[in-house]
C-alpha cells in the first residue's frame, strides 16, 4: 500500500476482536436481577453491544426511570468484573484476530487503534490478559467520548494520531460502528460474524463487508487502493 502517509485502522472490540457475548449477557441478567427487574431477552442484549452503558440501558430498559438505569449501570459493572475473573467467562478471540493484528501492525501503511464501548478498565484488562495492546497507537473507550454512533471516538483517534478522518477505516460488527464511521467522514468494514445480523449491516451500506477476520487485510488494501485511484 502506498500513498501520502499511513491510514488509521480503528477496531471495535466486542463482537469484532473478542467474543464477549456470554459474559455480557450474564452480567446484564445479573444487573436486572439485582434491581428487581425481569431479565431482558438475549437478542435485545446482543443488539446493544457496542453502545456505552447508559445508552445501552436506555434501549434495553426503555420503561425504567433514569434512577433505575443508573442502578442498572452500576450493577452491570459490578457483575461484569466479577464474572470476568472466572476463566469460564473469558472473552476469546475470534478466529484470525491475532494474526491479522500482527500483520497490519507490521505494515508501515497502517496505524492501528481501538474504538469501543468498553470502559478503559475493561480494555486494560483485555490487553493485560492477551498482550494485544502493543499493536495499538490510540485507544478510545466509552470513558473518553460520547457513545457510538457519535463520531467522537473516531475524531479523537484522528487527533491523537494526526491522521485525517478521510484516511481512517472503522472495522466493527454493528450498525453503530458503520454509522460512527460515516458520521466522522471515515470508511468502514463490517464483519459479518458478530452480533448484528448481516442484513442490518448491509442496509447501512458500509464501504465493505467480510465474513471472517482473515479477509480484512485483502479487503482493506483493496478499498484503500481504490480511494487512492479516486483521489480520496
Amino acid at each position: 500500500m502506498t500513498g501520502d502517509g499511513p491510514h488509521l485502522i480503528l477496531f471495535d472490540c466486542d463482537g469484532t476482536l473478542v467474543d464477549s457475548q456470554h459474559v455480557i449477557v450474564a452480567a446484564m441478567e445479573a444487573a436486572f436481577a439485582a434491581c428487581g427487574l425481569s431479565r431482558p431477552e438475549r437478542q435485545s442484549v446482543l443488539g446493544i453491544i457496542g453502545l456505552s452503558l447508559p445508552q445501552a440501558m436506555r434501549r434495553v430498559a426503555p420503561d425504567a426511570d433514569e434512577a433505575t438505569r443508573v442502578r442498572l449501570v452500576s450493577a452491570y459493572k459490578e457483575a461484569f468484573f466479577t464474572l470476568r475473573s472466572d476463566p469460564a467467562h473469558h472473552e476469546p478471540f475470534f478466529e484470525g484476530v491475532e494474526e491479522v493484528l500482527a500483520k497490519l501492525a507490521a505494515d508501515e501503511a497502517y496505524v492501528l487503534g481501538i474504538a469501543t464501548g468498553k470502559s478503559r478498565r475493561g480494555v486494560a484488562s483485555l490487553f493485560e490478559r492477551t498482550g494485544i495492546g502493543r499493536f495499538f497507537s490510540t485507544v478510545q473507550t466509552a470513558d473518553d467520548a460520547p457513545s457510538k454512533p457519535n463520531p467522537g471516538m473516531v475524531l479523537m483517534a484522528c487527533t491523537e494520531t494526526g491522521i485525517a478522518p478521510a484516511k481512517a477505516v472503522v472495522i466493527g460488527d454493528t450498525v453503530f460502528d458503520v454509522e460512527m464511521a460515516q458520521a466522522a467522514g471515515a470508511r468502514s468494514i463490517a464483519v459479518g460474524y458478530g452480533y448484528h445480523p448481516q442484513t442490518l449491516l448491509e442496509a447501512q451500506k458500509p464501504t465493505a463487508m467480510v465474513k471472517r477476520m482473515g479477509d480484512v487485510p485483502e479487503v482493506l488494501n483493496a478499498i484503500l487502493a481504490k480511494g487512492l485511484v479516486e483521489g480520496s
